[in-house]
């Protein structure tokens, strides 16, 4: 009989390596299904850092505000800011002038808006806004009134309800009641609804006039509302609001108002869902559900 018993060849060898490189691959196969994280190592050839928007938006408005008010000194700094961008730099600019309007720089937000629009470049109704704002804070009433003629003649349709508010409320703390009788006329034609501060502001004007038979048809056009949304914790919740201590007396003695609500609220939901199922903006439809719709 045959015997390999003391007999050894290269080719035993290999046998007896193989299940070792097995097992080798094996636990590398399992080292891989783990999904452990993966090293990330620093990119050598990334040295310079970049500049983040708000850094240069704060490098801005150092930049600008220990100059003089000479707009050609203003406008020189602005140009030497940007010269090497390769794009017109919006965002830092508009992080820019929200720093100078809580600082309450008025003079250098005028100054950055008009140079940006030489520029051709924000010409939105946020930057309007901004330059309408800040005319009226400065004194400069003049050219407040011209620029919102002139946004108002352009985007006679389209101009959110925030202007009628902040051009309302400057000639009710002037004292121009005319000229706020014309806002307004102007809105109910547009058919802008108005605010309920512009209610109230319009209400007190007509009391201290004397006007009430106006005063009364005004109060009968737009009562106080029932309900008012505020967001508590990120999310939108419907409240009901008492005008004064009578009504909400009223309200609580009478136990129809909370069944009333109830159906009302119901109803709202199956308008809203109904409209989500078209295709709409959430959004938009709870604007709409307030009946407080505002153009961004």
């Amino acid at each position: 009989m045959f015997c390999l018993r003391n007999y050894w060849s290269p080719a035993f060898a290999s046998v007896k390596e193989g299940p070792v490189r097995h097992h080798i691959k094996f636990n590398c196969v399992v080292v891989c299904g783990a999904r452990g994280p993966r090293p990330r190592y620093p990119r050598v050839w990334k040295t310079r850092k970049k500049i983040g928007t708000i850094s240069k938006s704060q490098k801005l408005v150092e930049c600008i505000k220990g100059l003089s008010n000479v707009k050609e000194e203003v406008y020189g700094a602005l140009d030497s800011f940007v010269a090497w961008e390769l794009e017109f730099p919006l965002i830092v600019v508009k992080k820019a002038l929200k720093k100078l309007e809580d600082e309450k720089e008025w003079k250098r937000i005028i100054q950055v808006i008009k140079w940006m629009f030489n520029k051709g470049q924000g010409k939105t109704m946020g930057s309007y806004y901004t330059l309408l704002n800040a005319l009226i804070e400065d004194g400069r009433i003049e050219e407040a009134e011209e620029l919102f003629g002139m946004v108002f003649s352009r985007y006679m349709e389209g101009l959110p309800r925030t202007f009628f508010m902040r051009i309302i409320s400057f000639y009710y703390s002037a004292g121009e009641h005319d000229k706020m009788f014309e806002i307004f006329a102007d809105m109910e034609e547009l058919g802008v609804r108005p605010d309920g501060s512009i209610i109230r502001m319009l209400g007190d004007v007509f009391q201290k006039l004397e006007m009430m038979d106006k005063y009364e048809k005004l109060k009968k056009k737009y009562p106080p509302p029932k309900w008012e949304y505020r967001y508590i914790k990120g999310k939108r919740i419907r409240i009901r609001v008492y005008p004064d201590s009578k009504s909400e007396e009223a309200a609580r003695g009478d136990p129809d108002n909370d069944e009333l609500g109830e159906v009302e609220s119901i109803h709202l939901d199956n308008e809203l869902e109904e409209e989500a199922s078209s295709g709409l903006d959430r959004s938009v439809l709870d604007d709409a559900a307030c009946g407080d719709l505002e153009y961004i």
